[in-house]
């Protein structure tokens, strides 16, 4: 029993006219190539970053495994001056480590206070963002976050969803990512925003049987290539390569849609957080009843969600 895979489009490069009328309106990944991104394509080896940003201080991610899992949190945050960092996530053996000589690297940035801030690359990399050409194919008023990060060759981040629409751009290195469509959520064993499924190539059948029926997209980055991946859609990404990248997130729904303390682009919308704050209390009422009582109203529930709230067009 495998999963049916389904290759990423590869499109060549789009004016924003082209993208806002014939790729996004789709709401599918979609591979942009040969994307106008500035000179950090060739400027950005491991000597120029370590130089243009010296020695300010950065959180990293540090694992002693390549499969990061943020649900077990199989990592430790340690603290390193930023030239130190990228030497050490371009190594494959150190001779400096924190937990082994192996240890994968990964910088996710933030903003000032991780807390309050959002992640904004002209803000935490001044320099560096004066290289980098950021595709504008929403309105500025729409930018939400630009989120810098750089990988170790091997390190695997779990699977999860976002709630808003994103470009990722692979400057250099080469990743592979997996995607899921929103409509197979109920194959992908969720806690929050996150899959419990951590081996996605190797999954434990016997704990996640319902997980060989998600439909499995899937797409290999290069430098230059740009993915878009459309709020809800589930993504698994594998650094194949030591890489450096950066996600561009903006609010497509209306702005009041959006939580207001979400500094990550990862908190539900309002609306939807309230809806299952209700359905929980409507469950915690059916527990008064006897049980083929209970089971006879949450099949009616059930069928009254599908029918109001569930889309005609996904098969």
């Amino acid at each position: 029993r495998e999963q049916a895979v389904v290759p990423v489009a590869r499109l060549a490069a789009v004016t924003r006219e082209q993208f806002l009328r014939d790729i996004y309106p789709r709401r599918q990944p979609v591979v942009l190539k040969g994307m106008e991104l500035g000179t950090c394509t060739t400027k950005w080896t491991v000597d120029y970053l370590s130089q243009a940003e010296g020695s300010k201080e950065v959180k990293i991610h540090v694992s002693a495994v390549p499969q990061m899992d943020f649900l077990s949190k199989n990592f430790v945050y340690r603290t390193l001056p930023f030239d130190v960092f990228v030497q050490r996530a371009a190594e494959v053996k150190h001779k400096e480590y924190f937990l082994s000589e192996d240890e994968k690297y990964y910088l996710r940035s933030v903003g000032e206070d991780a807390r309050k801030d959002i992640a904004d690359m002209r803000k935490q990399f001044p320099i560096l963002a004066q290289d980098v050409q950021i595709p504008e194919y929403f309105e500025k008023e729409q930018f939400f976050s630009s989120v810098f990060r750089i990988s170790s060759a091997g390190l695997q981040l779990w699977t999860h969803y976002d709630v808003m629409d994103n470009f990722l751009i692979q400057v250099t290195g080469k990743k592979r990512v997996v995607l899921y469509s929103p409509r197979d959520a109920p194959y992908l064993y969720l806690s929050g925003t996150k899959s419990k499924v951590l081996d996605v190539d190797n999954p434990d059948l016997e704990k996640y049987p319902l997980f060989v029926k998600a439909k499995r997209y899937q797409c290999f980055l290069e430098a230059g290539d740009v993915l878009f991946i459309p709020a809800l859609w589930f993504h698994n990404v594998i650094s194949e390569e030591f890489g450096v990248a950066l996600n561009v997130f903006w609010k497509h729904l209306p702005a009041e849609s959006y939580d207001k303390s979400d500094t990550y682009g990862n908190k539900d919308p309002t609306a939807a957080s309230r809806a299952i704050q209700i359905l929980d209390r409507a469950l915690k009422t059916l527990e008064e009843l006897p049980e083929e009582y209970r089971d006879f109203y949450a099949r009616r529930m059930v069928l009254r969600i599908q029918e109001k709230a569930y889309r005609n067009d996904y098969g």
